[in-house]
């Protein structure tokens, strides 16, 4: 997620973060229905529930209400260290709807881009699913499976981001692991990305104060010291007008928190311990400019279902992955994946290790991704078990150009591999989206798994 040239945060202005478990809001966790699939296609739906990310809550001084974190600033006497700050401050219970803008209804999840609460207006949000027990994360092996669910995007403009996709985070938010973490998985906690994000404010049961520095163009984000790193498949990353689906690996086989070069900064960037550019299929940037957004062949201004399958070299759930295939159903109709249209490439319709060397090679990209181990490293993380992420967020440092528009912007728009949507390289400015799209909102309803071609009527 996130292949951007410099660290990229989720952006929200609610007060946020912590630890320790707070008493002063009641954490009820909004249900979500989700169905299990067999061979033949029968489906059976099971209760499960979502949680919000520890990153968006009121994090306060235990016992009382005193902020440990306000805007993108530590309260220095409550967090002089990162130990002493776990120990002072608690983590929240959330009102999903009223501060956050998260909604369920049956199999439907909404997230809201900007919601104006009691206290605070909130940007964007980050769920994960929880187990039946209501309290760790659900884990998926989608090796030899395929995962299905219905979105509607229609909402999000140029510069949004309405993402699902899968993390290689600890099912219990890494309570065991880390005993100084006492909120775990029930209150959001763990998370980590190919991105090695260094914005999130507590890793391995530790505040990440250390030579934190508030964002020079996001009065609510900053980064710390550490980054938190995992492999990560991006399933879904998408707005109106373009959307893309990326397999991203690391050379670590669990969330790991990193410092320095690992971490791939700046000029890092492929020295670090993760993929952070990921072999992407974005139909548009792979040539096919007329297949998915309004109106088109995919037509991005309803409901669609989106469907994608992990196949293995041999057919069964322990086997290497060895390719990623995608489809869509919209109004009854099954539709094929777009194939590349780009001169020194083959007619690719889905990702494997050929296609990813393929499109690195003509576009002239650094290629981590089979330095890491490619789609068997990937394959290997669902095989341990990775948790369902749904969020919705904006671009304060790329503008989400990297998925809707030319980027880098300094590259000629038409080398290959440049142009990855109709969106203007002035688009996606937070102020912008933030004030003229605030009620834009993302649908994910009807979420499904099982073998392959049991999910959907073909």
């Amino acid at each position: 997620m996130f292949p951007t040239l410099a660290l990229v945060s989720l952006s929200f202005l609610a007060i946020t973060y912590g630890q320790q478990v707070g008493t002063l809001t009641a954490e009820t966790h909004p249900k979500l229905s989700v169905s299990q699939c067999s061979s033949g296609g029968s489906c059976t739906t099971v209760q499960r529930s979502v949680v919000l990310d520890s990153n968006w809550r009121w994090l306060h001084d235990v016992g009382g209400s005193t902020n440990c974190y306000t805007g993108n600033t530590w309260d220095d006497s409550l967090c002089p260290d990162p130990t002493t700050c776990a120990a002072n401050c608690a983590v929240d219970g959330a009102d999903y709807s009223g501060t956050y803008g998260i909604t369920t209804s049956g199999n439907a999840l909404s997230l809201k881009f900007v919601t104006q609460g009691p206290y605070s207006t909130n940007i964007g949000s980050r769920v994960y699913l929880l187990s039946e027990d209501d309290s760790t994360y659900e884990t998926f092996n989608l090796k030899n499976q395929e995962f299905t669910f219905d979105v509607d995007m229609s909402s999000l403009p140029c510069g949004l981001n309405g993402a699902l996709y899968f993390v290689e985070m600890d099912k219990d938010g890494g309570s065991g692991r880390f005993p100084t973490n006492k909120a775990g998985s029930k209150y959001g906690t763990g998370y980590c990305d190919t991105q090695c994000p260094h914005d999130i404010k507590f890793i391995n049961g530790e505040a990440n104060v250390l030579d934190w520095a508030g964002s020079s163009n996001d009065p609510n984000a900053g980064s710390g010291h550490y980054g938190t790193c995992c492999n990560e498949m991006d399933i879904w990353e998408a707005n109106s007008m373009g959307a893309a689906v990326t397999p991203h690996v690391c050379t670590v086989t669990s969330q790991t928190r990193c410092e320095g070069t690992d971490c791939g900064d700046g000029d890092d960037r492929y020295d670090g311990i993760c993929d952070k550019d990921g072999c992407d299929f974005n139909s548009w940037r792979m040539g096919d400019q007329t297949f998915l957004g309004p109106g088109k062949t995919v037509d991005t201004s309803s409901k669609f279902t989106v469907v994608t399958q992990f196949v293995t070299a041999d057919n069964t759930t322990t086997g290497d992955l060895s390719e990623i295939r995608r489809l869509y159903v919209q109004n009854g109709k099954v539709i094929a994946n777009s194939k590349t249209q780009i001169a020194g490439m083959d007619a690719f319709d889905s990702i494997t290790d050929d296609f990813c060397n393929a499109q690195k090679t003509t576009f002239g990209d650094t290629n981590t991704f089979e330095q890491m181990g490619g789609l068997a490293t990937m394959g290997d993380a669902f095989e341990k078990g990775m948790v369902l992420v749904m969020s919705i967020w904006d671009d304060h440092e790329a503008k989400m150009l990297w998925l809707d528009s030319d980027y880098p912007t300094d590259a000629d728009p038409s080398a290959p591999g440049v142009s990855r949507g109709p969106c203007a390289t002035t688009s996606g400015e937070p102020t912008d989206v933030e004030s003229q799209s605030a009620s834009a909102t993302v649908i994910f309803s009807n979420i499904k798994t099982g073998p392959i071609g049991s999910t959907f009527a073909s």
